[in-house]
C-alpha cells in the first residue's frame, strides 16, 4: 500500500515528494472531490494525506468516506504554514467521542 498527497500547496507537494508519495495540488472542492474519487478507485492507495485547509471544504465527502470505506485511511495534516487547530484540539476530540474529561 502506499500513501497519496492531495494538497493545496505546491511546496508540501514537494516535500512529500522528496518522501516518495505521490499527489495533486488542487483548489476548489470539486477538484478535492475528483481528486478522492480517483484515490478511491486505485486499491494499491492505504493512506490519503490532505491539508487542512482543503479538508475543510470537503468535511462531508472526508466523513462519507470514513464512515463508508474500510480503506483509505485519511489524514488531515498542516501545510507549511502551520497548523489551523487550537492546542486542546486532541483533548477536546476525545472528550467530545467519548465523553471523558482529561
Amino acid at each position: 500500500m502506499r500513501m497519496f498527497l492531495i494538497s493545496d500547496n505546491v511546496d508540501t507537494r514537494s516535500g512529500m515528494r522528496l518522501a516518495g508519495v505521490d499527489g495533486v495540488v488542487v483548489h476548489e472542492p470539486n477538484e478535492v472531490k475528483d481528486a478522492f474519487d480517483e484515490c478511491l478507485q486505485d486499491r494499491d492507495i492505504g493512506i490519503i494525506l490532505i491539508t487542512e485547509k482543503l479538508a475543510k471544504l470537503v468535511e462531508k465527502d472526508i466523513s462519507d468516506i470514513k464512515l463508508n470505506y474500510p480503506l483509505p485511511l485519511i489524514v488531515e495534516i498542516p501545510d507549511r504554514h502551520g497548523t489551523g487547530r487550537t492546542p486542546d484540539s486532541i483533548t477536546r476530540y476525545v472528550r467530545d467521542a467519548i465523553g471523558l474529561k482529561i
